[in-house]
């Protein structure tokens, strides 16, 4: 994760805000995502609903957070820092398909609740751990553009396949 106190101050207080939100955000949806680990196995005796119910709140804010706080100015076409809009258009399709795995698990785990669901809850956790680690990385190689440092080259040809 990129770290900001080895930058120079912020000329955009506005990307410092959404940045900072944006990391909240995914700290609480990590951390809320190993409380619900926490529950395995998985039994019907556990409160394993409150925390998923929990869980799946803090991912759609999170979600949210990266899209209409961060990614919206940038897909809008109104970035004007050429690094910025470059790591955005070689990394946004993938972190649309992590946002689409996180709104699958919050339609299937969100709303109404099904035991039958215990089954299949590690394997599905297990699959969203991944596009999330794979969004926090995508993320990060945006908010290191923003903060003015250079993306690798390599980093950058490895993220478009």
């Amino acid at each position: 994760m990129p770290d900001p106190s080895q930058n120079p101050p912020w000329r955009r207080q506005g990307s410092r805000r959404h940045i900072d939100r944006l990391l909240e955000q995914r700290r609480k949806v990590l951390v809320s995502m190993c409380e619900v680990l926490e529950l395995k196995p998985f039994t019907v005796d556990k409160p394993v609903h409150e925390a998923l119910r929990d869980f799946t709140q803090m991912l759609v804010d999170y979600v949210a957070a990266g899209h209409f706080n961060l990614y919206h100015r940038i897909v809008a076409g109104r970035e004007r820092r050429q690094a910025v809009a470059l790591a955005a258009r070689e990394v946004y399709d993938r972190i649309a398909t992590t946002t689409d795995a996180a709104m699958d698990f919050n339609d299937r785990y969100g709303g109404e609740w099904n035991f039958h669901l215990l089954d299949s809850l590690a394997g599905d956790l297990s699959a969203l751990g991944e596009q999330l680690a794979t969004r926090a990385e995508l993320e990060d190689r945006i908010i290191t553009a923003m903060l003015g440092a250079q993306v690798p080259r390599e980093r950058a040809d490895h993220a478009g396949g």
